[in-house]
């Protein structure tokens, strides 16, 4: 699978052994992770619920590289989900959001896939191609919310050569979904045309040791343009104490073929538009976090532009044939705004978003692993599909999360997640969802 990533690989390999690999074989890391996962989707207003488990792998060999003035290394990645109640689930037909879809729309047994990225370093700059890619971006979050992590396809490049300046740069081709044995195209939500074509540019620049400005841009051909402006500030107040300040602004505009139909058109995350299908949004977003011992307080706003719903890469309904049928199994995206919550995004056209939230680190009172969270968000003044009157939704998210420190089993991880979501309009539809995760990383070398 994906053969021509994997040969550059093995190339690259074969290539390190010749050119002398001390630092290749020396500085290799490789690790098996572990996920077991329970996930129960109660929709609370008569849609199909969904009640399952599984568990993945994920086994990770990373290289180091080779001497000289351009090192070169390589990177292997393979991953296989099981569905643990025995591969026929319940769960809504089609849904691909957790494990990949059979013909008769119930879960597969089990599925897997493997990839590779080759990499170089020149000074303190790297790049890497390949389809084990895993950007954290402004423009581009990798989904890691299920059994198994989305994966992309292409080429990207980082540089560190002046000091406090990080520069990223990239093309994205194709996507492999977090449920999914298959790569696909790259695409928006509700559109189910694709697009090949994913070019990205930015950059983060520490002004000072507590301030970080970033800028990026970003172009999915035939979907969208996208700018985005951030700016990040930690004043410490004291030892324990300090305060941060989150600021957001993304600019969002149509490129190419959307707009015009035959399938790439955007549906406006269910919402409103003001030109039917055409990607035109402003979303800005400030949050403000006291921290102070074990305590974490968080506030924060959110406003959505009228025109229309935010807009992120999100394949989900993304077709095998380019019809209106047969969806590819690529379901389940992220994106970088605050309101990515448990079960909902908070990003539809109008929507003003106020959020809070309240953590404790109990390290504090001497049992170090030990966090717990709550938090609540509330979006109004969402405009209706028609464009006469609004509605409000809002979500109420609580965890666990607890990870052994010592001893045989040091980095076992539980996590318990319970999340409460009720909109007033049919558009949002009550859901109550809970999760149980159990994490273990073995690093052999």
């Amino acid at each position: 699978m994906y053969k021509s990533s994997l040969a550059l690989a093995v190339a690259v390999g074969v290539f390190a052994q010749a050119a002398g690999a001390a630092g290749f074989v020396e500085d290799s890391k490789l690790s098996l992770s572990s996920r077991t996962m329970y996930f129960n989707d109660d929709n609370r207003e008569g849609g199909t619920d969904q009640n399952e488990s599984g568990q993945g792998f994920k086994l990770d060999y990373l290289s180091g590289f080779t001497q000289g003035t351009v090192g070169f290394g390589v990177d292997v990645q393979a991953l296989w989900g099981i569905h643990l109640d025995g591969g026929r689930g319940s769960r809504p037909n089609d849904n691909n959001s957790f494990f990949p879809s059979d013909s008769d729309g119930s879960a597969v047994h089990d599925w897997a896939r493997i990839g590779g990225n080759a990499k170089a370093r020149f000074s303190k700059t790297e790049a890497h191609f390949g389809s084990a890619l895993a950007p954290n971006l402004p423009i581009l979050v990798s989904n890691d919310g299920r059994l198994l992590p989305q994966t992309f396809e292409g080429g990207t490049i980082q540089s560190k050569e002046i000091d406090n300046l990080t520069i990223n740069a990239g093309q994205l081709t194709h996507a492999m979904g977090r449920a999914s044995s298959n790569r696909t195209g790259l695409s928006v939500a509700g559109a189910y045309r694709d697009s090949n074509k994913f070019r990205y540019g930015g950059l983060d620049y520490k002004l000072t040791p507590d301030l970080t400005l970033q800028y990026y841009y970003s172009n999915l051909e035939d979907f969208y343009k996208q700018h985005f402006l951030g700016a990040t500030h930690v004043f410490k107040i004291a030892d324990d104490q300090s305060f941060k300040t989150d600021l957001r602004y993304f600019d969002s505009s149509s490129d190419g073929n959307n707009g015009h139909g035959g399938g790439y058109n955007f549906n406006n995350n269910g919402g409103y538009a003001k030109n039917t299908g055409k990607i035109d949004n402003k979303t800005w977003s400030a949050m403000f976090t006291y921290t102070l011992g074990g305590h974490s307080f968080l506030v924060g706003h959110q406003q959505v532009g009228d025109d229309g719903g935010f807009v992120w890469l999100n394949q989900g309904d993304v077709r095998k044939d380019g019809s209106t049928s047969s969806r590819e199994g690529a379901g389940g995206a992220s994106f970088y705004l605050f309101t990515d919550s448990m079960i909902n995004q908070f990003a539809r056209a109008g929507e003003n978003t106020t959020f809070g939230q309240y953590a404790y680190d109990f390290a504090s009172l001497g049992v170090p692993g030990l966090k717990a969270s709550v938090a609540y968000l509330r979006g109004d003044d969402i405009r209706k599909v028609s464009g006469s009157g609004t509605y409000n939704e809002w979500e109420r998210d609580a965890r666990i999360d607890y990870t052994i420190q010592d001893g045989t089993l040091k980095g076992l991880g539980f996590s318990l997640r319970q999340g409460v979501f009720r909109g007033s309009d049919e558009s949002s539809p009550d859901k109550d969802q809970a999760r149980f995760i159990v994490n273990y990383t073995y690093s052999f070398l």
